[in-house]
């Protein structure tokens, strides 16, 4: 099964449609997929649509931000839910609206290091001030010439500590989880790598994940190396989480890997999509 169960449109910070997020999916060979854009919903029926088309299986899917210990932004994806569950549609609607305040504060501290305009050039991305993220800023900051891939915006700017961050108070790990499980669906530690935790904190984050209901871990993910495949494989099989597998695909160029091409699953290991298919 060629699953990617993590991947984003230009709905939230992706750079294709969701139509054509779809295509690209099976022409790479994918066999389900799931868009799991930030905060978001608004493109699922479109990808849906067009995955019935395409003949490919095709699961609900969203990527919640959550605020976690000492400032920390943690993901947590939800897969195979009910889109338009009044609980999840509300909560997700309160998460993005504080994205357009934040994104007024970064364009401040972005024009005390030089870099003007950043407000505009990230809504010119975006579109929507509601769905306005980091990604939107890095693309313009790359536009204007001052660095040469967004990876080096963030590395530079837009990461915690750096002139551009802002934190955020986003929804609450106990929040999201019951917005998934209210609307049907299976909660999901997105990239848990990614995340600048000490390794008691990263522990903490998967006993309350566990004690809250969560249920699944992406072991595989576009920015796990084989040393993390591994640590991530082996906390599912400690604590009983569903494996799953993304790609975390944004667009052609800017992404870890490719939608589908991630490698496979540890075969031990019981995957969140076996109920599905």
């Amino acid at each position: 099964m060629n699953a990617d169960l993590h991947c984003h449109s230009n709905v939230s910070d992706g750079l294709l449609s969701p139509a054509a997020l779809v295509e690209r999916a099976r022409a790479n060979g994918v066999d389900l997929l799931s868009l799991t854009d930030h905060d978001e919903v608004g493109g699922l029926d479109e990808a849906r649509q067009a995955a019935d088309a395409a003949g490919l299986h095709f699961v609900t899917g969203t990527e919640i931000s959550v605020s976690w210990g000492d400032d920390q932004t943690v993901h947590i994806v939800g897969l195979n839910f009910d889109h338009r569950h009044p609980a999840l549609v509300a909560g997700l609607a309160r998460v993005r609206s504080g994205r357009d305040a934040r994104a007024g504060r970064m364009a401040e501290e972005l024009a005390k290091v030089g870099i003007d305009g950043a407000y505009a050039g990230a809504i010119k991305y975006a579109g929507n001030p509601a769905l306005i993220s980091r990604a939107h800023f890095a693309r313009y900051i790359v536009e204007r010439g001052f660095a040469r891939d967004v990876k080096t915006v963030f590395d530079h700017w837009l990461a915690k500590g750096k002139p551009g961050y802002v934190s955020h108070a986003w929804a609450e790990l106990p929040e999201a989880l019951d917005w998934i499980k209210a609307a049907g669906g299976v909660a999901v530690i997105a990239h848990p790598a990614r995340y600048r935790l000490t390794a008691t904190e990263r522990r903490e984050l998967f006993v309350a994940f566990k004690e809250l209901g969560g249920q699944g871990i992406e072991v595989i993910s576009g920015s796990h190396n084989a040393d993390e495949v591994r640590e991530f494989a082996g906390i599912a099989r400690e604590f009983g989480f569903l494996a799953s597998r993304g790609s975390d695909f944004h667009g052609p160029g800017e992404s870890y890997i490719d939608l589908g091409r991630t490698a496979a699953l540890p075969p031990d290991l019981k995957t969140v999509w076996e109920a599905w298919t």
